[in-house]
């Protein structure tokens, strides 16, 4: 026996009236057109559904039967309707992709391109984020997904994958007397002025002054900076050296300022994080995507 979801509908509209006419009505056909239906559908069931004797219509002891089963085959397709609705709008939905500085490495058309051939109709938007938020939106929820540098503060709330792991260098004034060096020691800029990120960049601003190589020693703070244009002209002007990771480097080794590698600090990780509790899977198809990409 195969019927269709519409036949059962029309079969429930009828018994809930036990009236062709006004069953025809809220169906939004012609009442001929409704009892072809419903007689087809006897015809596929076997067996009579409905009584009708000119006045009145009853159900037989077969669509007395068949009735709840037909509510509970009805109510099933609404709801798988309902999910097939929601997965697609969700397919179809944007994501915000939270940067502070360009990723850079190629990254974003590869993750760009693997994400796409799984969700052909969903939307990536890269949103700029100020220095000051080391979370690059994930905090306020401005963001799905970010590009950051680790440490995050608050690691309970989000999960990450590493995309990257870079040299930490330091950009000088090419009139600086270090600026001659192949390396630099860390120890050699222990009493050098250092651009730092905003305050409220937490532990990542503790991060690159590198407090974890300095024995305790209190960083010479020679500025604030919150872009690369703002670090490349502090530098520039000699208000500080400033750390950053090899991958940005070009951003600030520009005309009048060089960079060096540093040895005896860490090397640096550039992550993709999302807010552990968002399950969408959108989100978990980006951070698949970067891991096809990055091979990890």
């Amino acid at each position: 026996m195969d019927v269709h979801g519409r036949d059962l509908r029309y079969f429930v509209a009828v018994a809930d009236q036990l009236n062709f006419t006004r069953a025809a009505e809220g169906l939004f056909i012609s009442q001929p057109a409704l009892s072809k239906q419903i007689r087809m559908l006897e015809k596929q069931v076997g067996a009579v559904l409905f009584d009708r004797d000119g006045r009145s219509v009853r159900l037989t002891p077969v669509g007395a039967a068949l009735l709840p089963q037909a509510r509970l085959v009805l109510a099933a397709w609404e709801t798988a309707r309902v999910a097939v609705e929601s997965a697609k709008a969700a397919q179809a939905a944007t994501l915000t992709i939270g940067i502070s500085t360009s990723p850079g490495r190629g990254l974003l058309p590869a993750v760009r391109s693997r994400f796409t051939a799984t969700y052909p109709t969903a939307k990536t938007v890269l949103r700029q984020v100020g220095w000051a938020d080391p979370t690059a939106g994930l905090a306020d929820g401005s963001a799905d997904l970010a590009f950051v540098w680790l440490p995050l503060a608050d690691t309970r709330r989000y999960q990450w994958i590493v995309v990257a792991h870079e040299p930490r260098l330091v950009a000088l004034p090419e009139a600086h007397p270090l600026a001659a060096r192949e390396f630099v020691d860390f120890g050699d800029l222990l009493d050098e002025p250092f651009l730092a990120l905003p305050a409220a960049a937490g532990v990542l601003r503790d991060y690159w002054l590198a407090l974890d190589a300095r024995d305790g020693r209190p960083p010479r703070i020679g500025g604030e900076v919150a872009s690369t244009e703002e670090t490349y002209e502090a530098v520039l002007d000699g208000r500080g050296v400033v750390l950053l990771a090899t991958g940005n480097a070009p951003l600030i080794a520009r005309e009048g300022v060089v960079v060096r590698p540093v040895r005896g600090i860490s090397p640096s990780e550039l992550a993709l994080a999302w807010r552990r509790a968002d399950r969408r899977p959108l989100v978990r198809g980006y951070a698949e995507a970067c891991r096809r990409a990055t091979g990890r």
